[in-house]
């Protein structure tokens, strides 16, 4: 039984792939892989050569798919199909048997992906939902982001959780200086949550604030969300919300958060207890992060 969904992203190209229960591992999209390896818009035509592919190397003795291992993945039309899936030792046949050089790349990329500190720290986010965490904490409260962030980086940073102590920027962007923090979090804090216009302003400022050294938009979009969950029994399915759209709205946010409103509001969903909405909401937070 399939029970959790994950979307990696390579050069902007999503690389889709579901959780089998029974054999504790993902099963990943044959059909992505191609269309990212290829650097290919057209679905139909990965497919397609998906197909071409999958004949040439049966035929070359190298068995890439069995009936085993089919799994319903979202088409384009939005329905849910049967699709050709690979395990991960499958997805390294195929790329080191790949008919060109471009499968190099794709290759380093997916073996090391998941044993960088994001990686790691990702793994750590999607088990957040069982942890238990996220029913103790207090939404909207600095202690509840300190929780996340050091649920989400314990172990991987030595300041996991801890409000930082050096004035940090971020390209042009100077955030809250050191010296003032403590009272401008204190200030964030008690802002009122009551209604979505409210809870926007919150987040800003708390972007604003930028708390600690490293990983603030992973845990603050969580944090967000928990205090939409409380207080208007919604969320916000970030695969709804373009990565570059989502950075520019954040940076203009500082002068204007027109934008970002617009950009949370058209992404709000009442599925706050969905699996699914969790663990893309976490995999895209974290492609929001990746330098391109």
């Amino acid at each position: 039984m399939t029970t959790k969904k994950s979307i990696r992203f390579y050069n902007d190209y999503e690389v889709r792939a579901v959780w089998d229960e029974e054999n504790s591992k993902w099963w990943f999209s044959a059909t992505d892989i191609v269309r990212a390896i290829n650097d290919e818009e057209d679905y139909t035509k990965s497919r397609n050569y998906w197909k071409y592919l999958k004949g040439k190397m049966s035929k070359e003795g190298i068995q890439l798919v069995s009936v085993t291992n089919h799994f319903k993945f979202q088409a384009p039309d939005g329905k849910q199909r049967t699709a050709d899936a690979l395990d991960a030792e499958a997805v390294q046949t195929l790329a080191q048997n790949y008919p060109n050089n471009r499968a190099n790349t794709f290759l380093n990329w997916f073996i090391y992906s998941d044993n960088t500190l994001d990686g790691q720290s990702k793994k750590k986010a999607y088990t957040l939902a069982e942890s238990g965490l996220l029913d103790s904490v207090k939404p909207g409260t600095v202690e509840c982001l300190q929780q996340i962030h050091a649920y989400l980086f314990g172990g991987l940073y030595d300041f996991a959780g801890k409000i930082r102590t050096k004035t940090i920027a971020k390209g042009n962007t100077l955030f809250c200086l050191a010296e003032h923090l403590h009272s401008y979090l204190k200030t964030v804090e008690q802002m009122p949550e009551t209604t979505f216009d409210q809870i926007v302003d919150k987040y800003v400022e708390m972007n604003a604030a930028h708390p600690f050294m490293e990983g603030n938009g992973r845990s603050t979009r969580i944090w967000l969300d928990l205090i939409f969950k409380k207080r208007l029994k919604l969320c916000v399915d970030w695969s709804k919300i373009d990565k570059q759209e989502y950075l520019d709205a954040m940076i203009a946010s500082h002068t204007d958060s027109s934008k970002i409103r617009i950009l949370l509001k058209q992404a709000l969903t009442d599925r706050i207890n969905d699996r699914e909405i969790f663990m893309k909401g976490i995999d895209y937070s974290y492609y929001y992060e990746q330098e391109e």
